[in-house]
This record gives C-alpha cells, structure tokens and sequence, in this order.
C-alpha cells in the first residue's frame, strides 16, 4: 500500500463484498414484497427468493411453475469432482447444444477441458475475482493494470484469456530464457597449463571398468606408458570392463614422473605446505652433507630436463619450491616460436635477482595491463573527454605506473625550490625516501598474479643456472629446510622416479524431485598435469559414450600460467609444431591441443561437461 501507483481504490475485501451483497439483497426483497408476490411463491414478504446460478441476479428469478429455487451455497462446493454442478452444467449443456450460443455459449468456451483439470466454476473464489474485476473496470481498461503494471506484474495470464486469467506467480529476480548465454560448446576445450590437485568425474554411466585391474593389463599399461606408444580405441566400447585397450590406456594416462622421491612425505604441492611436512623425519635437515648430496642430485636431474626439452623429446616439465612455481615449455607450444618459461609468483628481491645474473624478462600481465590504458587514453584524448574522465585517467595512470628507466637526479627534481629561493625552507627529503616511493609499484606487485615473469629464448638456459645456484631456491628454515625443488614430467629424465595418481570410483545416489538417482563418480588424485587431464577425457569419451562432467581442483599458485605468451599474429605461423613434437612422448591429439595458444589467461578450467560428445566449460 505504500506505493500509490499499485493500489486500486475499488478493491475490496471478501467480506465487505458479502456484506455488501446481503444489503442489496434485502433492500430488492423489500422492493419485490411491496409490489406483491405471487401466488403459490414459496418466499416470505419482504425477503427476497434465492437465484439459481453463481451470480445473484437483479430481481426475483422464478421458475416455470412460479416456486423459487433455492441458490446454491459456494462454500459447499470444492469444484474438483465430477458431480459439481458446475461441471454438470457444463456436461449437459456439451450434449444437448453442442454449438450453444450466447451467454451459454460463452461459458461453455471458457469451460475447457484445459480448466476442468486445473478447477473451475462458479466457486468463491470466481465470484469474488470476477466482482472484483468487474468494480476496477470503471478505473482501468484492463484487470491486468489493476495493481501492476504490464513492465512489473508478477502474474501471467492464463491461455484462456482474462475471463479465466489464472494467477501465476513469477520470480522477479529470475533471468528470461533470453537472457542466459548459451554456454559454449565445441568438439575440444582449450588447454589449462596450471597444476590439478584432484579431479572428479560424473557420470550416469558406471565407471567399474576402471578398477580391479589384472596383473597383465597394469604390466602393459606399464609398458605403453615407457614406451610412449598410444593404442587405439574402438569409437563404440559396447561393454567397458571386457575391453583390455581401454583398461591399459587408463593405467597409461596415471603414469607420471617425479624427482626427488621420499616415499614417507607428500612433494606436492610445495606453497603452503608446511603442515604436511610438520612432524616428518627430515634427516637432512641438521646434515649439511646430506643436504649438498640432494642438491647435487637435483641439479643433474634439471640439466637432464632441460636437455630434453631442448631436443624436443620432453614437452615440458614443473619446477615446484616452496615458494614459487616455474613452467618450462618446449619450442612450438602454446604457440611460442621458442623455449619459455613462467615463473610465479615472484618478489622484487627475486626479480633483482634475476636481473644481476642477466637474465631478461617480462611482466606480461603489467604489460597487458598498461597496453591497455594507453589504448583508451588515447581514444579518449581523441574523443576530447571531460575533465572528470581526464583526472581518473591521470590517477590510474600514477597509481599504476611502473618505470624501470625512471633515473632522475635526486636534486634535480627540486631543483625549482632554488629558482624561488625558498629551498632553505623546505625540507628536503633524504634519497631512502626517495628510492622507496619510487620502488613503491615493483613491491605492491610482490606474491600476486600480476607478478608473474616470462623468459624466452636463451634466457631460458640463464634461468637454469640461475636456480641451481640460488640459494634462496632451498628453504633455510621450517618444515621444508634443506629440501630441493619438486620436478614433474610428463617423460622419463635422470634421477626421475616413476609414479603413479591414485584412482577410485564410488558409485552413489543422489536426491532428485522424482525420488533418487544413480551417479557414479571417478576420483583422480595427485599432481595431475595438462597431458593427464586431456588423456584422461579422451579415454573416457568412448567409455562413458559421450555423457560425463567433470570439477577440476586447481593448484591456485599455478592458475596463472595459463597466461598468453604471444600475440595472434605469431600464433599463426606454428602450424607445424605439432610434427616437429611427434617425439615428445605424448598422443598426437594431446600435442595438438597444447600447440593452440591459450586462452584462458590469468583464470584455470573449474568445470568441463560433455553432452552429445561435445565440450562446454567454466573458467
């Protein structure tokens, strides 16, 4: 009520609208009496006789023979059986004048088969929604406008028009079919560089195939993996737990290796895992000698990767500390001409590092970022914007400045005090100051995603000495004190040991509005690369004939590495890649998905479905 515009003055309440029909009906039953009743009539004088239908009409209603008939009681009436008279009145008047007109008529049209089964009428509830309707008439035009308007209402006619409008409530929150993008499908989802802690498979069709394996299928899953050879699969698997290539090629796609190996503590993941490795037997932790024997394992076993990658018989690997993770990828993917490698996150400390060893580098989302604001700057310098426009611009501008080649004389910036003569008054402020304010931007950058660092080229082989003889690269303290780097690969390289992701299925039932529903589910857990995720879909697509989901669990750190490393126009000129890396030791189709450049940038895939052997994801 406290919106004038959605009130009706002529609304009123049920029971003032009985009140108001027992006065009329009284003062016309006096009418009716003073003018003399007729013979035989059953009613009393000065009380008016009971009408026949739903509505009370004006005057007396009398039967043929003179007697009256008594009205009918509405709340006597449910309206949802067969003997209602409503409904008789409706069968009678179908059998006896099928092409009725008239008022008749008109009540038999609005009496569909479609109303009788949703109720229909001359109950309570029709007497007062058609008073009603009828006293707004004088106000509005149509009884929709009554109290809403067509923009805001929050009911929907029914098909039958606004005689038998059925009220229906809408969600006004809820967004028009139109307005949901249709998610996007296609025959292959984009590649996801970070690392995967966990995933989970769903589907409606039983992933029993994938357990219970016997000795022979394990040794040739094995064997396959070793010899990076791929078997191929029938399109249509009719029964899963009978085929042996497909139970091979799911022992092949767990397959990883990993270096250094301690059977007794988790390597992975390394940020922020200091409460696994709480309460651990570290025995290197006090033996400097022990220390500088892992170390000196380590480092051959990096070379080792690195010359792999080099030859292009390695496609990549991870370097996984605990403070920071490095992706080194080989020539030709994601479309970069040359070796890359992502380093994140990094501090400034580590990027003075870098920079003193001669290693150049890149901040691509920086770059990205202020790439950007110069594009708009310049289309809004064009565009003569207003001076609110122009400020905010100049303030995002400060605040987001970072320049490297920033090596102005210290006095020189103040040297306008002396132009004034007033720079005995002003305090002058040291160079610490100085320096920090301009260092301000490279240390807000510090443990975020923005700070991520790409080399390319040679720099790449720079880095590779650069982590073997930085200290820092080890922790000194804490859990993980002493302890080299975690390495993963995809192939076999010196020192590497061979490990496998642990896998269970679960079959469960799940609540739905009918009663319960079988999901059977597929759990794969371990550090899960790029290579893994998409061997493993491509398993499952004939297996689970078209038809599973799956919630990739991130390793966020790793999120970001999924950032672009190229620009459009030199993607273009890879598309050879893929047979140069034919001796990578991944499947073809794998390598052509990790040739395309990534698009997914500082984000990671958090869902993937597939429906009809198509792909939809989520980011």
């Amino acid at each position: 009520m406290a919106d004038q515009s959605y009130y009706s003055p002529s609304f009123k309440k049920p029971s003032e609208v009985l009140r108001m029909r027992r006065k009329r009906a009284r003062s016309e039953g006096v009418s009716a009496g003073s003018g003399g009743a007729a013979p035989g009539s059953a009613g009393l004088a000065g009380v008016r006789p009971f009408s026949p239908g739903p509505l009370l009409l004006k005057g007396p209603v009398r039967t043929g023979s003179g007697g009256a008939v008594k009205r009918r009681n509405p709340f006597a009436n449910i309206e949802n059986t067969y003997n209602s008279p409503g409904k008789r009145r409706a069968v009678s008047c179908a059998a006896e004048e099928p092409g009725c007109g008239g008022a008749a008529g008109g009540r038999c049209e609005a009496e569909s088969p479609g109303e009788q089964t949703a109720g229909f009428g001359s109950s309570l509830t029709d007497l007062l929604y058609n008073n009603n309707t009828t006293a707004a008439a004088k106000h509005t035009k149509t009884h929709e406008n009554v109290s809403f308007s067509e923009e805001d209402s929050l009911f929907e006619e029914d098909l039958f028009g606004p005689e038998k409008a059925t009220p229906i409530l809408k969600n006004p929150e809820a967004p028009e079919v139109g307005d949901s993008p249709a998610p996007e499908v296609c025959r292959e989802y984009p590649a996801d560089w970070s690392l995967k802690t966990r995933l989970l498979f769903t589907s409606p069709h039983s992933f029993s195939w994938a357990e219970h394996l016997k000795a022979q299928e394990e040794a040739q899953g094995l064997s396959l993996h070793c010899r990076a050879e791929y078997a191929s699969l029938p399109l249509n698997i009719q029964d899963p737990r009978s085929c042996t290539e497909l139970r091979c090629g799911f022992q092949q796609c767990l397959q990883y290796w990993q270096h250094p190996s301690l059977p007794w503590l988790s390597l992975f993941p390394r940020i922020g895992a200091e409460r696994k490795f709480a309460g651990k037997n570290t025995p290197w932790a006090q033996d400097a000698a022990v220390q500088q024997s892992l170390m000196s394992e380590w480092s051959g076993s990096l070379t080792s990767l690195y010359s792999l990658l080099k030859a292009r018989l390695c496609p990549y690997f991870y370097v996984c500390s605990y403070q920071f993770t490095v992706l080194f990828r080989g020539a030709g993917l994601s479309g970069a001409k040359g070796i890359t490698a992502l380093l994140t996150p990094t501090t400034r400390g580590l990027r003075e590092a870098m920079k003193a060893d001669g290693i150049e580098f890149s901040l691509p989302l920086l770059e990205e970022k202020r790439k950007s604001k110069e594009s708009s700057s310049q289309q809004t310098d064009g565009d003569e914007p207003s001076s609110a426009v122009t400020s905010q611009c100049t303030d995002d501008k400060k605040e987001d400045e970072y320049d490297e080649d920033d090596d102005d004389d210290d006095d020189g910036g103040l040297s306008w005090l002396q132009d004034m003569g007033i720079q005995d008054k002003i305090k002058k402020p040291d160079s610490i100051s100085i320096k920090m304010r301009k260092e301000h931007n490279e240390v807000r950058l510090d443990h975020r995603p923005e700070s991520v660092v790409l080399v390319e080229g040679s720099n790449t082989f720079t880095l590779i000495n650069f982590l073997i003889n930085c200290k820092s690269l080890v922790a000194g303290a804490g859990s993980q004190a002493g302890l080299p780097p975690t390495l993963l690969a995809p192939t076999a390289f010196r020192g590497a040991t061979l490990q496998m992701l642990k896998a269970r299925s679960v079959n469960v039932k799940t609540q739905v509005r009918t009663g319960y529903q079988d999901v059977c589910s597929l759990e794969v857990t371990g550090p899960i690369m790029p290579h893994t995720v998409h061997a493993l879909t491509q398993l499952l697509k004939p297996a689970q004939k078209g038809a599973f989901s799956v919630s990739l669990y991130t390793h966020e750190p790793s999120a970001v590495l999924n950032v672009p490393v190229t620009k459009p126009s030199e993607s273009e000129q890879q598309s050879d890649a893929a047979q140069c890396l034919e001796r990578c030791g991944l499947q073809q189709s794998t390598v052509q998905q990790l040739v395309e450049p990534t698009v997914l940038g500082k984000s990671a895939l958090r869902q993937l479905h597939m429906r009809d052997f198509s792909y939809s994801w989520n980011s």
